[in-house]
């Protein structure tokens, strides 16, 4: 890839990014598609969110990518908001236009959904949800669940105010279908039968670790985890072995990533080499 005054740049800001494949697999469809962009990783939570955003509008930058923590925070340092996002009330994805203007979206949910219905086969409209982690990723999952039709969604999260936010959100902004669940409250899993795993819990310096107790899963649940690096995090290995179908965030995150390139480019996304990327990713991973 060759780098010049006028390649556009992208970077994606949060912490932690070590788990992160988005730069190779963003750069891939890139040079793919004959993108002047390069994609790079920002380490920063909301302590020095502010400062990096504005110096992104002053710098040669398509636009940025924002993840966990400051998908929510990052909203107060933006000009104008897609009104799906300011309904979420979250941004993974923000676009800087040629006057300088920073414009908020929000891919995830696109990229959840393309990933639970066409990978999973699951039917929304017919599910019942319980979600751990009411933060930026669970807000554009829990979001897009409600505005095509799910018929519950339990949400919980170790910040309970933060789920409570949720839920009034997704109840006045999208369908009155979301209830708040206290953190450690299991009752409610049994009601479901799709579980899904928004908290970051399994990754990073969580590996290991589960936000729910095995013992509450039932084989007849399907189990999604938004993390995609590890590839299982505790939570799916046990719910595998319950006899669960399993999902990881990889496809989210290559469904969400094409869609943030359609964004940042006005360019339909290179779909099969970002998933080639990823793929030779997780092979390598196995190999080591």
């Amino acid at each position: 890839m060759k780098v010049d005054i006028n390649t556009k740049m992208i970077t994606l800001i949060g912490t932690p990014l070590g788990q992160s494949f988005a730069a190779r697999m963003q750069n891939a469809g890139y040079e793919a598609a004959g993108l002047n962009m390069l994609y790079f990783y920002t380490e920063a939570d909301n302590e020095h969110l502010a400062d990096i955003v504005n110096g992104i509008r002053y710098m040669n930058f398509a636009g940025f990518a924002v993840t966990k923590p400051n998908k929510v925070k990052v909203l107060q340092y933006l000009d104008e908001l897609d009104p799906l996002c300011e309904k979420m009330g979250a941004s993974n994805t923000v676009v800087k236009t040629p006057e300088g203007k920073l414009i908020g979206y929000n891919t995830d949910g696109i990229g959840f959904y393309t990933s639970i219905t066409e990978e999973g086969g699951i039917k929304v409209d017919q599910s019942v949800f319980f979600c751990f982690g009411g933060g930026g990723a669970g807000r554009a999952i829990c979001s897009v669940l409600a505005y095509n039709g799910a018929r519950k969604i339990y949400i919980t999260d170790l910040y309970e105010d933060c789920a409570k936010e949720l839920v009034n959100d997704i109840n006045k902004n999208f369908a009155p279908v979301a209830e708040f669940v206290p953190h450690g409250d299991f009752s409610k899993l049994a009601a479901c039968n799709v579980i899904i795993n928004a908290s970051g819990v399994g990754m990073g310096k969580t590996i290991g670790q589960s936000p729910v107790p095995k013992e509450y899963i039932q084989s007849s649940q399907f189990c999604f985890d938004a993390c995609y690096n590890p590839d299982k995090t505790q939570f799916l290995m046990d719910a595998e072995e319950k006899g669960c179908q399993i999902l990881n965030g990889l496809g989210m995150s290559l469904y969400q990533g094409v869609a943030q390139v359609e964004l940042w480019t006005g360019k339909k996304g290179p779909v099969e080499a970002m998933r080639k990327e990823l793929m030779d990713i997780l092979e390598e991973q196995k190999q080591a």
